[in-house]
């Protein structure tokens, strides 16, 4: 993957994709993550299976992102699902001076963060947020990323946020 020892911001992001049913229906979160703090940089959400735009606009918003930082080497772990593995994503990464990482087939540990927060994300979205409706998804998807970066210490992170770990505490 990126490698153990991460000095800087940006240095390395992962993503991966998680789905979930509300009022039964179907939804797509994508998320976009500094391995560095654990920070959600980006995410997108779709009610539609397999909609490749979630992809693309999180990886649109972690563009933007990059494009203040021109000159940095950024690494971009994912696993090899069809969208990250399209050319057209893996075309675009180049021009942003991002490297592109894969797990191997089959392997998730390979993505072991990223799959162990989509895991927790879900758990607190339903249990401790009570996410019921989906006339208000959207908001609530936004406050709960909201309470993950600046709200909810980490272990890993000396039971800091991600937020507070980034301004070196």
């Amino acid at each position: 993957m990126c490698g153990l020892k991460i000095d800087r911001p940006l240095e390395c992001i992962v993503s991966d994709m998680t789905a979930f049913y509300l009022e039964g229906k179907y939804f797509e979160l994508t998320l976009y993550m500094d391995l560095r703090n654990n920070e959600i940089l980006t995410y997108a959400l779709s009610d539609k299976r397999g909609d490749r735009e979630t992809y693309v606009k999180g990886l649109n918003d972690l563009i933007e992102i990059k494009k203040e930082h021109p000159d940095l080497q950024m690494i971009l772990h994912t696993d090899q699902g069809s969208v990250y593995s399209s050319k057209s994503f893996n075309e675009l990464l180049p021009s942003y001076n991002i490297i592109h990482s894969m797990s191997r087939a089959g392997t998730p540990t390979d993505n072991s963060t990223i799959e162990s927060i989509n895991g927790w994300i879900k758990t607190e979205m339903f249990m401790d947020f009570h996410l019921t409706t989906i006339e208000k998804i959207h908001d609530e998807i936004k406050d709960y990323i909201v309470f993950f970066n600046e709200k909810r210490p980490a272990y890993s992170l000396n039971y800091l946020t991600p937020k507070k770990y980034k301004e070196g505490f």
